[in-house]
């Protein structure tokens, strides 16, 4: 798969809330936006902060990239007066502190939880998962909390803001870069991921230098000034770029960890 047109998002604007989702620790809503379309709405202002939305946008977009399914990705916009009639005070305080551009997922009705030990998942596309989450060391797809769904009955993969953990401490980012990623040994999936390094050669390939820029590129300038950070947004979105690109050019060594890990366990 080639990818030719630029990644983009659309921007909707919030019009309901609908219900607080509080099965997430950062206390997702349930909203209705101005296209009519329902959202699994995540705030800026949840305790995780906005490097939470950074890591969903950039998750999200490469899990496109890939062909693997996942809901549409918005950009949504909470007007200044939203939620002030809001009678819970802990939600209404997340929408005054979520005021401004937020990031929502499609919201895919009737969906249900995929259940390990229901469903089967075939090893092509089991590997294309585990190499995914390994390249974003996402901490976040286990048996206790697999943020996969099945819809139509396709699985439908949601909930990539645990992915790129590294910018919360940023100064160890290219350690992190080329770290084999331990914590894939959890990872609900590994058991069937068998084709991990027939899958590695197409992945690279597709998440070349200006794939990876383009997604970067999408990251929002006011999701960029952070607290007691001097860094510009620019300087920031090289850091994401390079983690992404080394990441990426050092995959045998997280290939390595899943191989590692797989024999482990069988």
């Amino acid at each position: 798969m080639k990818q030719n047109n630029p990644i983009e998002l659309r921007t909707a604007n919030v019009t309901r809330y609908i219900m607080p989702l509080r099965e997430g620790g950062s206390l997702p809503a349930l909203a209705e936006a101005d296209d009519d379309f329902k959202y699994v709405l995540k705030f800026r202002g949840s305790g995780h902060g906005i490097k939470t939305l950074i890591a969903e946008l950039i998750g999200g977009e490469i899990a496109k990239v890939l062909g693997l399914r996942i809901p549409e990705l918005v950009f949504l916009n909470l007007d200044e007066a939203f939620g002030r009639t809001q009678g819970d005070e802990e939600i209404q305080d997340l929408l005054q502190a979520s005021r401004g551009l937020n990031l929502g997922l499609h919201f895919l009705s009737g969906a249900l939880a995929f259940d390990p030990t229901v469903h089967v998942v075939d090893e092509l596309l089991a590997s294309q998962i585990v190499w995914m989450d390994a390249y974003l060391t996402n901490i976040d797809r286990t048996v206790r909390n697999t943020n996969m769904l099945i819809w139509h009955k396709e699985l439908w993969l949601i909930d990539h803001g645990s992915t790129l953990y590294f910018h919360y401490s940023w100064d160890n980012w290219e350690k992190h870069a080329i770290s084999p990623f331990t914590q894939i040994k959890d990872h609900v999936l590994l058991a069937w991921a068998a084709k991990v390094k027939e899958v590695d050669s197409e992945y690279k390939n597709l998440l070349n230098d200006a794939v990876l820029s383009d997604i970067v590129n999408l990251i929002p300038d006011d999701w960029l000034h952070w607290s007691g950070c001097e860094d510009s947004p620019e300087q920031l979105r090289a850091v994401y770029l390079q983690f992404l690109q080394q990441r990426r050019d050092h995959s045998e060594t997280f290939i390595n960890e899943i191989e590692h890990a797989r024999k482990s366990t069988l």
